[in-house]
């Protein structure tokens, strides 16, 4: 019998991985969970938030973001 896992393959980037540049999706409107978190990162570090941002270009701010704010480690 063989047995399966729910352990992702290690192998193959996921989403989290991908640049944003290559996604499919990338151009299309940011997600309300993006401008949630966005409006939050900007917030607490003195930026301006965007409401115009694309996921991809919304994803970047979000890592540059969370770097500034000390989130993203």
């Amino acid at each position: 019998m063989t047995r399966t896992t729910d352990t992702p393959k290690t192998d193959a980037p996921g989403n989290a991985e991908k640049d944003p540049d290559d996604w499919t999706t990338g151009d299309e409107e940011m997600t309300g969970a993006q401008a949630s978190y966005l409006k939050t990162l900007c917030e607490e570090a003195g930026e301006t938030f965007d409401p115009d941002l694309t996921k991809a270009e919304a994803s970047k701010r979000i890592d540059t973001l969370q770097q500034k704010t000390g989130r993203g480690t």
